[in-house]
């Protein structure tokens, strides 16, 4: 093989490591890259460091309050511990978002990919 052939190779390997790295995922889809942190009704704040892409999380025993989404990914809150429910809240990366007055704390939550 030539020089040539060897850098394309690099380039093209180079490139696709780059295009996983963009989309939010290490570990070949595994997991979002970031932190997912929320405060709970009792002012506790929880971090959590790059979490699973697939399946529902629950937000604790007693859900969250407010939710700051720092991976390269978006999520969707749910009402239920169970990532079930009418009421969802989309929080795309690098936002928050936060409860109203008197309405009940997020449940769990779900990766977008």
């Amino acid at each position: 093989m030539s020089v040539t052939h060897h850098r394309r190779l690099g380039v093209a390997a180079g490139a696709a490591l780059l295009t996983l790295a963009v989309a939010g995922c290490s570990d070949l889809g595994r997991n979002a890259v970031g932190t997912i942190s929320y405060l709970t009704e009792k002012e506790r704040l929880v971090t959590v460091t790059n979490p699973l892409v697939e399946g529902c999380h629950r937000l604790g025993p007693a859900g969250a309050v407010e939710v700051t989404n720092l991976t390269m990914v978006d999520i969707v809150l749910y009402p239920n511990d169970d990532c079930s429910g009418d009421v969802t809240t989309y929080v795309a990366t690098t936002t928050s978002d936060s409860i109203v007055p008197r309405a009940r704390p997020w449940g769990s939550y779900t990766v977008v990919h």
